[in-house]
Protein backbone atom coordinates (compact mmCIF):
# COMPACT_ATOMS: atom_id res chain seq x y z
CA UNK A 1 0.00 0.00 0.00
CA UNK A 2 2.88 2.33 0.78
CA UNK A 3 4.29 1.79 -2.69
CA UNK A 4 0.90 2.76 -4.17
CA UNK A 5 0.78 5.94 -2.15
CA UNK A 6 4.33 6.84 -3.14
CA UNK A 7 3.55 6.34 -6.82
CA UNK A 8 0.37 8.38 -6.62
CA UNK A 9 1.39 10.91 -4.01
CA UNK A 10 1.26 13.88 -6.39
CA UNK A 11 -2.28 13.01 -7.51
CA UNK A 12 -3.42 12.51 -3.93
CA UNK A 13 -1.89 15.89 -3.11
CA UNK A 14 -4.05 17.48 -5.81
CA UNK A 15 -7.17 15.84 -4.39
CA UNK A 16 -6.24 16.93 -0.88
CA UNK A 17 -5.65 20.48 -2.13
CA UNK A 18 -9.20 20.61 -3.46
CA UNK A 19 -10.58 19.84 -0.01
CA UNK A 20 -8.15 21.52 2.33
CA UNK A 21 -6.51 24.35 0.41
CA UNK A 22 -9.82 25.50 -1.09
CA UNK A 23 -12.20 24.59 1.72
CA UNK A 24 -13.23 28.21 2.17
CA UNK A 25 -12.81 29.22 -1.47
CA UNK A 26 -16.35 28.41 -2.54
CA UNK A 27 -17.81 31.68 -1.28
CA UNK A 28 -17.80 35.01 -3.10
CA UNK A 29 -14.99 37.37 -2.13
CA UNK A 30 -15.51 41.12 -1.89
CA UNK A 31 -13.24 41.54 -4.93
CA UNK A 32 -15.47 39.22 -6.95
CA UNK A 33 -18.54 41.15 -5.84
CA UNK A 34 -17.03 44.45 -6.94
CA UNK A 35 -16.00 42.94 -10.28
CA UNK A 36 -19.50 41.74 -10.96
CA UNK A 37 -21.02 45.08 -9.96
CA UNK A 38 -18.81 47.00 -12.36
CA UNK A 39 -18.75 44.50 -15.22
CA UNK A 40 -21.17 43.15 -17.79
CA UNK A 41 -22.10 39.65 -18.84
CA UNK A 42 -18.53 38.71 -19.82
CA UNK A 43 -17.46 39.27 -16.24
CA UNK A 44 -20.36 37.15 -15.04
CA UNK A 45 -18.98 34.38 -17.24
CA UNK A 46 -15.51 34.85 -15.75
CA UNK A 47 -16.79 34.82 -12.17
CA UNK A 48 -18.87 31.70 -12.91
CA UNK A 49 -15.85 29.87 -14.33
CA UNK A 50 -13.51 30.77 -11.47
CA UNK A 51 -16.23 29.98 -8.94
CA UNK A 52 -16.67 26.46 -10.32
CA UNK A 53 -12.92 25.87 -10.40
CA UNK A 54 -12.72 26.74 -6.70
CA UNK A 55 -15.93 24.85 -5.83
CA UNK A 56 -14.32 21.83 -4.18
CA UNK A 57 -17.64 20.09 -3.47
CA UNK A 58 -18.89 20.33 -7.07
CA UNK A 59 -15.49 19.24 -8.41
CA UNK A 60 -15.36 16.27 -6.03
CA UNK A 61 -18.82 15.18 -7.17
CA UNK A 62 -17.79 15.37 -10.84
CA UNK A 63 -14.60 13.46 -10.01
CA UNK A 64 -16.75 10.71 -8.50
CA UNK A 65 -19.11 10.60 -11.50
CA UNK A 66 -16.40 10.02 -14.09
CA UNK A 67 -14.12 7.82 -12.02
CA UNK A 68 -15.07 4.51 -13.63
CA UNK A 69 -16.42 5.84 -16.94
CA UNK A 70 -14.27 4.82 -19.91
CA UNK A 71 -16.46 5.51 -22.94
CA UNK A 72 -16.82 9.08 -24.18
CA UNK A 73 -20.53 8.46 -24.76
CA UNK A 74 -21.08 7.57 -21.11
CA UNK A 75 -19.09 10.55 -19.87
CA UNK A 76 -21.16 12.93 -22.00
CA UNK A 77 -24.41 11.27 -20.88
CA UNK A 78 -23.81 11.49 -17.14
CA UNK A 79 -22.17 14.92 -17.16
CA UNK A 80 -25.08 16.22 -19.27
CA UNK A 81 -27.55 14.92 -16.68
CA UNK A 82 -25.63 16.72 -13.92
CA UNK A 83 -25.38 19.90 -16.03
CA UNK A 84 -29.09 19.95 -16.82
CA UNK A 85 -29.94 19.43 -13.17
CA UNK A 86 -27.83 22.23 -11.74
CA UNK A 87 -28.66 24.60 -14.63
CA UNK A 88 -32.42 24.25 -14.03
CA UNK A 89 -32.29 25.14 -10.35
CA UNK A 90 -29.56 27.76 -10.77
CA UNK A 91 -31.65 29.72 -13.28
CA UNK A 92 -35.06 29.12 -11.70
CA UNK A 93 -34.07 29.77 -8.08
CA UNK A 94 -32.03 32.89 -8.84
CA UNK A 95 -34.59 34.37 -11.22
CA UNK A 96 -37.38 33.84 -8.69
CA UNK A 97 -35.28 34.79 -5.62
CA UNK A 98 -35.71 31.32 -4.07
CA UNK A 99 -33.21 31.15 -1.23
CA UNK A 100 -32.05 28.21 0.85
CA UNK A 101 -29.74 28.39 3.85
CA UNK A 102 -26.28 28.05 2.33
CA UNK A 103 -24.95 25.96 5.22
CA UNK A 104 -27.79 23.47 4.84
CA UNK A 105 -27.54 23.17 1.05
CA UNK A 106 -23.75 22.78 1.23
CA UNK A 107 -24.21 20.05 3.85
CA UNK A 108 -26.48 18.16 1.44
CA UNK A 109 -23.96 18.66 -1.37
CA UNK A 110 -21.27 17.19 0.92
CA UNK A 111 -23.48 14.11 1.38
CA UNK A 112 -23.82 13.83 -2.40
CA UNK A 113 -20.03 13.47 -2.56
CA UNK A 114 -20.24 10.66 -0.01
CA UNK A 115 -23.04 9.04 -2.02
CA UNK A 116 -21.22 8.95 -5.34
CA UNK A 117 -18.03 7.62 -3.73
CA UNK A 118 -20.00 4.96 -1.81
CA UNK A 119 -21.61 3.91 -5.08
CA UNK A 120 -18.18 3.75 -6.78
CA UNK A 121 -17.06 1.33 -4.07
CA UNK A 122 -20.09 -0.85 -4.86
CA UNK A 123 -21.29 -0.19 -1.33
CA UNK A 124 -24.97 -0.82 -2.04
CA UNK A 125 -24.32 -4.46 -2.95
CA UNK A 126 -21.43 -5.14 -0.58
CA UNK A 127 -22.76 -3.53 2.59
CA UNK A 128 -26.51 -3.00 2.08
CA UNK A 129 -27.18 -6.01 -0.13
CA UNK A 130 -29.49 -3.98 -2.38
CA UNK A 131 -29.45 -2.90 -5.99
CA UNK A 132 -28.11 0.66 -6.38
CA UNK A 133 -30.61 3.33 -7.51
CA UNK A 134 -30.68 4.34 -11.15
CA UNK A 135 -27.48 6.31 -11.58
CA UNK A 136 -28.77 8.62 -14.31
CA UNK A 137 -31.81 9.69 -12.28
CA UNK A 138 -29.69 10.04 -9.15
CA UNK A 139 -27.11 12.27 -10.82
CA UNK A 140 -29.84 14.47 -12.32
CA UNK A 141 -31.54 14.80 -8.91
CA UNK A 142 -28.30 15.62 -7.14
CA UNK A 143 -27.57 18.12 -9.90
CA UNK A 144 -30.75 19.95 -8.93
CA UNK A 145 -29.39 20.25 -5.38
CA UNK A 146 -26.00 21.48 -6.59
CA UNK A 147 -27.83 24.11 -8.64
CA UNK A 148 -29.48 25.42 -5.48
CA UNK A 149 -26.04 25.76 -3.94
CA UNK A 150 -24.78 27.70 -6.95
CA UNK A 151 -27.89 29.90 -6.88
CA UNK A 152 -27.45 30.59 -3.18
CA UNK A 153 -23.91 31.82 -3.82
CA UNK A 154 -24.94 33.86 -6.87
CA UNK A 155 -27.69 35.59 -4.89
CA UNK A 156 -25.07 36.93 -2.49
CA UNK A 157 -24.24 39.36 -5.29
CA UNK A 158 -26.16 42.53 -6.16
CA UNK A 159 -27.84 41.39 -9.38
CA UNK A 160 -29.20 43.76 -12.03
CA UNK A 161 -33.01 43.73 -12.09
CA UNK A 162 -33.04 45.03 -15.69
CA UNK A 163 -30.88 42.25 -17.14
CA UNK A 164 -31.25 39.63 -14.43
CA UNK A 165 -31.91 36.67 -16.72
CA UNK A 166 -28.88 37.41 -18.91
CA UNK A 167 -26.72 37.84 -15.82
CA UNK A 168 -27.82 34.43 -14.55
CA UNK A 169 -27.34 32.75 -17.92
CA UNK A 170 -23.89 34.32 -18.30
CA UNK A 171 -22.90 33.10 -14.84
CA UNK A 172 -24.16 29.62 -15.74
CA UNK A 173 -22.17 29.64 -19.00
CA UNK A 174 -19.09 30.41 -16.92
CA UNK A 175 -19.95 27.55 -14.58
CA UNK A 176 -20.11 25.15 -17.53
CA UNK A 177 -16.83 26.42 -18.99
CA UNK A 178 -15.14 25.95 -15.62
CA UNK A 179 -16.67 22.50 -15.34
CA UNK A 180 -15.35 21.51 -18.78
CA UNK A 181 -11.85 22.74 -17.91
CA UNK A 182 -11.85 20.78 -14.64
CA UNK A 183 -13.31 17.74 -16.38
CA UNK A 184 -10.52 17.67 -18.96
CA UNK A 185 -7.86 17.75 -16.25
CA UNK A 186 -9.58 15.00 -14.27
CA UNK A 187 -9.96 12.76 -17.31
CA UNK A 188 -6.29 13.16 -18.21
CA UNK A 189 -5.20 12.30 -14.66
CA UNK A 190 -7.48 9.29 -14.35
CA UNK A 191 -6.55 8.02 -17.83
CA UNK A 192 -2.88 8.25 -16.90
CA UNK A 193 -3.40 5.77 -14.09
CA UNK A 194 -6.22 3.63 -15.42
CA UNK A 195 -3.83 1.09 -17.03
CA UNK A 196 -1.49 1.12 -14.06
CA UNK A 197 -1.33 -1.92 -11.79
CA UNK A 198 -1.91 0.47 -8.90
CA UNK A 199 -5.21 1.82 -10.24
CA UNK A 200 -7.38 -0.62 -8.28
CA UNK A 201 -5.73 0.34 -4.99
CA UNK A 202 -5.81 3.98 -5.93
CA UNK A 203 -9.52 3.91 -6.78
CA UNK A 204 -10.35 2.38 -3.42
CA UNK A 205 -8.19 4.87 -1.55
CA UNK A 206 -9.49 7.87 -3.52
CA UNK A 207 -13.18 7.02 -3.08
CA UNK A 208 -12.67 6.21 0.59
CA UNK A 209 -11.05 9.61 0.95
CA UNK A 210 -14.03 11.24 -0.78
CA UNK A 211 -16.39 9.62 1.74
CA UNK A 212 -14.31 10.79 4.70
CA UNK A 213 -13.88 14.29 3.29
CA UNK A 214 -17.56 14.55 2.40
CA UNK A 215 -18.52 13.45 5.90
CA UNK A 216 -16.19 16.00 7.45
CA UNK A 217 -17.55 18.78 5.26
CA UNK A 218 -21.09 17.73 6.19
CA UNK A 219 -20.30 18.12 9.89
CA UNK A 220 -18.64 21.51 9.30
CA UNK A 221 -21.63 22.82 7.34
CA UNK A 222 -24.16 21.49 9.86
CA UNK A 223 -22.22 23.18 12.64
CA UNK A 224 -22.53 26.46 10.73
CA UNK A 225 -26.22 25.82 10.09
CA UNK A 226 -26.79 25.17 13.79
CA UNK A 227 -25.27 28.55 14.61
CA UNK A 228 -27.62 30.29 12.16
CA UNK A 229 -30.79 28.31 12.91
CA UNK A 230 -30.32 28.58 16.67
CA UNK A 231 -28.69 31.97 16.90
CA UNK A 232 -30.21 32.73 20.28
CA UNK A 233 -28.66 29.61 21.79
CA UNK A 234 -25.19 30.75 20.78
CA UNK A 235 -25.59 34.29 22.06
CA UNK A 236 -24.71 32.83 25.46
CA UNK A 237 -21.13 32.91 24.15
CA UNK A 238 -21.40 36.62 23.37
CA UNK A 239 -20.32 39.49 25.55
CA UNK A 240 -22.10 39.80 28.92
CA UNK A 241 -25.35 41.69 28.49
CA UNK A 242 -24.15 44.65 30.56
CA UNK A 243 -21.57 45.43 27.87
CA UNK A 244 -24.28 46.08 25.27
CA UNK A 245 -26.78 48.55 26.67
CA UNK A 246 -29.92 50.12 25.28
CA UNK A 247 -29.83 53.91 25.26
CA UNK A 248 -32.39 56.62 24.96
CA UNK A 249 -32.59 58.50 21.64
CA UNK A 250 -29.82 61.08 21.36
CA UNK A 251 -30.23 64.47 19.74
CA UNK A 252 -28.79 64.52 16.22
CA UNK A 253 -26.37 67.30 17.10
CA UNK A 254 -24.77 65.05 19.73
CA UNK A 255 -23.78 62.37 17.23
CA UNK A 256 -20.18 62.34 16.02
CA UNK A 257 -20.73 60.61 12.66
CA UNK A 258 -23.64 60.01 10.34
CA UNK A 259 -23.08 57.12 7.91
CA UNK A 260 -25.35 56.18 5.01
CA UNK A 261 -25.05 52.53 3.91
CA UNK A 262 -26.85 51.07 0.90
CA UNK A 263 -27.45 47.31 0.85
CA UNK A 264 -28.08 46.13 -2.73
CA UNK A 265 -31.08 44.01 -3.60
CA UNK A 266 -30.45 40.46 -2.42
CA UNK A 267 -27.02 41.56 -1.21
CA UNK A 268 -25.17 41.92 2.07
CA UNK A 269 -22.71 44.35 3.57
CA UNK A 270 -20.64 45.01 6.68
CA UNK A 271 -19.62 48.23 8.37
CA UNK A 272 -16.95 48.21 11.07
CA UNK A 273 -15.37 50.68 13.46
CA UNK A 274 -11.90 50.27 14.96
CA UNK A 275 -11.87 50.37 18.78
CA UNK A 276 -9.22 49.90 21.45
CA UNK A 277 -9.76 47.59 24.41
CA UNK A 278 -12.06 49.20 26.98
CA UNK A 279 -13.35 51.84 24.56
CA UNK A 280 -17.03 52.78 24.60
CA UNK A 281 -19.23 53.99 21.78
CA UNK A 282 -22.93 54.61 21.22
CA UNK A 283 -24.89 53.85 18.09
CA UNK A 284 -28.32 54.05 16.50
CA UNK A 285 -29.29 52.81 13.07
CA UNK A 286 -32.55 52.85 11.19
CA UNK A 287 -33.78 51.34 7.93
CA UNK A 288 -36.28 52.90 5.58
CA UNK A 289 -38.04 49.83 4.23
CA UNK A 290 -38.09 46.14 5.04
CA UNK A 291 -36.57 44.57 8.12
CA UNK A 292 -33.10 43.11 7.65
CA UNK A 293 -31.19 40.36 9.40
CA UNK A 294 -28.25 41.84 11.32
CA UNK A 295 -25.33 40.57 13.37
CA UNK A 296 -23.62 43.05 15.69
CA UNK A 297 -20.18 41.55 16.34
CA UNK A 298 -16.48 42.16 16.93
CA UNK A 299 -13.26 40.71 15.55
CA UNK A 300 -9.98 40.83 17.55
CA UNK A 301 -7.08 42.70 16.00
CA UNK A 302 -4.54 40.46 14.29
CA UNK A 303 -6.74 37.36 14.30
CA UNK A 304 -6.29 35.20 11.20
CA UNK A 305 -8.62 32.30 12.11
CA UNK A 306 -11.88 34.00 11.13
CA UNK A 307 -13.01 34.15 14.79
CA UNK A 308 -15.63 36.74 15.74
CA UNK A 309 -17.85 37.30 18.77
CA UNK A 310 -21.51 38.20 18.28
CA UNK A 311 -23.09 40.69 20.65
CA UNK A 312 -26.58 40.73 19.19
CA UNK A 313 -28.40 39.09 16.28
CA UNK A 314 -31.90 39.45 14.95
CA UNK A 315 -34.18 40.96 12.35
CA UNK A 316 -35.15 44.60 12.75
CA UNK A 317 -35.66 48.00 11.14
CA UNK A 318 -33.79 49.87 13.85
CA UNK A 319 -31.46 49.32 16.79
CA UNK A 320 -29.66 51.51 19.29
CA UNK A 321 -27.33 50.93 22.21
CA UNK A 322 -23.81 51.28 23.54
CA UNK A 323 -20.86 48.92 23.78
CA UNK A 324 -17.77 48.78 25.97
CA UNK A 325 -15.22 46.56 24.25
CA UNK A 326 -13.31 43.72 25.92
CA UNK A 327 -10.68 43.48 23.20
CA UNK A 328 -9.01 45.68 20.58
CA UNK A 329 -10.26 45.17 17.06
CA UNK A 330 -13.08 45.98 14.64
CA UNK A 331 -16.65 46.16 15.90
CA UNK A 332 -19.74 46.66 13.78
CA UNK A 333 -22.61 45.16 11.85
CA UNK A 334 -23.37 42.68 9.13
CA UNK A 335 -26.68 43.19 7.28
CA UNK A 336 -28.36 40.80 4.84
CA UNK A 337 -30.97 42.10 2.39
CA UNK A 338 -33.16 39.30 1.00
CA UNK A 339 -35.58 41.65 -0.78
CA UNK A 340 -35.57 42.55 -4.46
CA UNK A 341 -34.93 46.25 -3.79
CA UNK A 342 -31.96 48.17 -2.37
CA UNK A 343 -32.24 49.21 1.27
CA UNK A 344 -30.70 52.33 2.83
CA UNK A 345 -29.43 52.26 6.42
CA UNK A 346 -28.75 55.44 8.37
CA UNK A 347 -26.15 54.79 11.09
CA UNK A 348 -25.30 57.33 13.80
CA UNK A 349 -22.33 56.86 16.11
CA UNK A 350 -20.31 58.65 18.76
CA UNK A 351 -17.55 57.65 21.14
CA UNK A 352 -13.92 56.51 21.12
CA UNK A 353 -13.34 54.80 17.77
CA UNK A 354 -11.65 55.17 14.41
CA UNK A 355 -13.57 55.02 11.16
CA UNK A 356 -12.59 52.56 8.38
CA UNK A 357 -9.42 53.24 6.41
CA UNK A 358 -11.33 55.08 3.68
CA UNK A 359 -11.77 57.94 6.11
CA UNK A 360 -8.43 57.60 7.89
CA UNK A 361 -6.95 60.61 6.10
CA UNK A 362 -9.82 62.81 7.26
CA UNK A 363 -9.50 61.50 10.81
CA UNK A 364 -5.77 62.18 10.92
CA UNK A 365 -6.21 65.67 9.49
CA UNK A 366 -8.67 66.66 12.21
CA UNK A 367 -8.86 63.88 14.83
CA UNK A 368 -10.74 65.99 17.38
CA UNK A 369 -13.49 67.21 15.08
CA UNK A 370 -16.77 65.99 16.61
CA UNK A 371 -19.18 68.89 16.31
CA UNK A 372 -19.95 68.38 12.62
CA UNK A 373 -21.41 64.97 11.69
CA UNK A 374 -19.82 63.31 8.68
CA UNK A 375 -21.83 61.51 6.01
CA UNK A 376 -20.27 58.65 4.07
CA UNK A 377 -21.25 56.68 1.01
CA UNK A 378 -21.80 52.94 1.28
CA UNK A 379 -18.63 51.30 2.58
CA UNK A 380 -17.74 47.61 2.88
CA UNK A 381 -15.79 46.48 5.93
CA UNK A 382 -12.06 46.70 5.50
Amino acid sequence: MLSVIKQLRWLLAIVAWLFVGQVFGHGMSEAEKQTIIEGGNLRYIWIGATHMLSGYDHLAFIFGIIFFLTRFKDIVKYITAFTLGHSITLIFATFNAVQVNYFLIDAIIALSVCYIAFSNLDGFKKYLNIKPPNMMATIFSLGLIHGLGLSTRLQQLPLSEDSLLMNIISFNVGIELGQIAALVVMLVLIAAFRKSHAFKSFSKAANTFLIIAGGYLFLVQMHGYDHVANAEAFISNAEPVHNVKQIKPTQQSDWKDLITITIPARGDKEYKLHLDKGATFEYAWKIEGAELFFDFHGEPKGDTTGYFKSFKKGTSRQESGSLTTLFEGTHGWYWKNTTQSPVVITLKTKGSYRLPDLNKAKQQADPLQTSIPTTHDSIDSL
